[in-house]
């Protein structure tokens, strides 16, 4: 999804998600011997832009291409879910990585003392490490309760201003050259830059919690430390 949004960009964003996953979900639905379990993953784009606004499964979806996106994407897989088969839409948050992802992105101009807050910096970030990716969605494929929407991000989110400030911590170095809104929107196109940068997405993994998952990390410093030592 990186760059700027064309009408073809636009259109093969869509297509990969939502048909890709229509075809699966309705083969799946025609096999004789169905599985026990679609997991579908989704992201919380599917919320847009809600401030300082708690999140939950439960919450309603935002406005916008990736919240139009995102709903059709779920919409899709209710193929499967009406011929029976328990269907789980995880919704993923920003996945800590240092072998791939926004966060490998981020280390070389940390690295050389080049980042900072991406414009106000007051935007939550609601992150996830990327050993609890996998941990969430094994949860998910064994716990006969869970279907639906699931939100696999962290428990506590962090504004942008803290997740920089964090990084540039645990790689001992500084973060005071902030990147403007303006240079986003050029560089990114305006929609794209306000829905994948600027957006505040203040998420709480309300059903994995309740469901019994136990979190590897919990907190932002100790997954950042984890990933880059």
């Amino acid at each position: 999804m990186v760059g700027r949004w064309t009408g073809d960009k636009r259109k093969a964003i869509r297509e990969s998600r939502v048909q890709g996953t229509r075809n699966l979900a309705a083969a799946l639905a025609q096999t004789e011997v169905k599985p026990r379990v679609f997991v579908c993953a989704s992201a919380v784009g599917f919320y847009g832009n809600r401030g300082d606004e708690i999140l939950s499964e439960k919450s309603s979806s935002g406005q916008g291409f990736l919240p139009e996106v995102c709903r059709e994407w779920e919409d899709a897989s209710r193929i499967a879910a009406e011929q029976g088969i328990r269907t789980v839409n995880i919704r993923i948050g920003l996945v800590l990585s240092a072998k791939g992802g926004a966060l490998a992105k981020m280390l070389t101009p940390f690295k050389l003392g080049l980042g900072g807050r991406i414009a106000s910096g007051q935007q939550w970030w609601s992150w996830i490490h990327v050993d609890d990716i996998v941990g969430a969605i094994q949860h998910a494929m064994l716990t006969e309760p869970l279907s639906g929407p699931v939100n696999l991000v962290a428990p506590n989110p962090v504004r942008n201003a803290e997740f920089t400030r964090v990084l540039a911590s645990v790689l001992r170095g500084p973060a005071f050259l902030p990147v403007p809104e303006f240079a986003l929107r050029l560089a990114f196109g305006t929609q794209a830059a306000e829905e994948m940068l600027l957006a505040s997405q203040r998420i709480e993994p309300g059903k994995l919690t309740a469901s019994g998952y136990a979190f590897r990390f919990r907190e932002l410093r100790a997954a950042l430390e984890n990933l880059l030592g």
